[in-house]
């Protein structure tokens, strides 16, 4: 495989229309997709995540899908050896490598490093679990704070894995957050080489809006409910990424009684609309975005052009 074979990359925050476009796009380029979704990636995790169809990945290769169980945590540097590999086969069989996903730190290993090589004990990773049960993030936010005077920089302090592990990793290096990142920018990482084409798409916000609330609705019924208890007998809540995922969380508290069903309903659309706004301000200050594209209300997102067929390109 050529080491600087072209990646194209479609972002956009979720229900702004990404499945569709990819399909087409595929279809009409040769083309197979690399999911970059870091909920895909579990097997029973359908209604809630939207995953592609299993009629939609007849019609297009599909990579990244249904990988893992729903008790065992996925993390990146097990995406990014899996990517790797994939984006390999891809080339060699002479196919166009189309990414795929709205999860930003996942879809930011293709860019730049994303892990370390900081090794934490089992006895620290327990410790600080502690810290957290007992203390709760703010517990943890105090202890990372006191160890980084100079600051957490733009880590993301409402994301309790997030700041879990740097807390865990100012431990076990002796060093600060700045320190850190320091040196981490200079790691190398597998898509160094590799040119990359990244799109993103987004949309006006009440147009966003009515996606989502319409995407909610289709998930409850369609069988949210039933799927969220299913994945709990399976292990689920073994699984803090996956059982805090947005429509996971609220809907295992509207199975323990804690929201009313118009409550969970609003729930799970407010959330996911944070979650948008999350993912439009990481694309526009993590990515190096090549370009942005606003759909319309009633654009047919499977008539967009894709990179490879701009007036230029062979």
């Amino acid at each position: 495989m050529c080491e600087n074979a072209e990646i194209f990359v479609l972002g956009g925050v979720t229900a702004v229309g990404k499945t569709a476009a990819a399909l087409a796009w595929a279809e009409r380029g040769n083309a197979e997709i690399l999911s970059c979704d870091s909920l895909l990636f579990y097997r029973g995790m359908d209604i809630g995540t939207a995953k592609p169809t299993l009629e939609e990945r007849s019609r297009v290769t599909h990579h990244g899908i249904d990988l893992v169980t729903v008790d065992q945590p996925y993390d990146v540097a097990s995406y990014l050896d899996y990517a790797h590999q994939v984006v390999r086969e891809i080339r060699e069989r002479g196919n166009k490598v189309l990414v795929v996903g709205g999860s930003g730190f996942y879809l930011q290993a293709f860019f730049a490093p994303v892990i370390d090589d900081v090794e934490v004990p089992d006895d620290l990773r327990n410790q600080v679990l502690d810290w957290e049960q007992e203390e709760g993030l703010s517990g943890l936010l105090r202890r990372l704070n006191e160890l980084n005077p100079e600051g957490i920089g733009d880590l993301d302090s409402d994301n309790p894995r997030r700041v879990t592990r740097a807390l865990e990793r100012c431990l076990a290096s002796g060093q600060s957050l700045l320190a850190l990142k320091e040196s981490f920018q200079k790691a190398d990482f597998p898509f160094r080489k590799h040119s990359k084409i990244t799109w993103v798409l987004d949309r006006e916000d009440f147009d966003l809006e009515e996606r989502v609330k319409e995407r909610v609705s289709l998930m409850l019924d369609e069988g949210l409910l039933t799927e969220v208890q299913a994945l709990r007998e399976m292990g689920l809540e073994r699984n803090p990424s996956a059982c805090r995922a947005v429509g996971y969380r609220e809907t295992l508290l509207h199975l323990d009684g804690r929201y009313s069903s118009e409550q969970w309903r609003e729930t799970i659309v407010s959330a996911t609309l944070r979650l948008a706004r999350k993912q439009r301000k990481w694309f526009r200050s993590r990515l190096p975005v090549d370009r942005v594209l606003l759909l319309s209300e009633h654009e047919d997102v499977g008539d967009l052009p894709a990179p490879w067929e701009l007036p230029g390109r062979v």
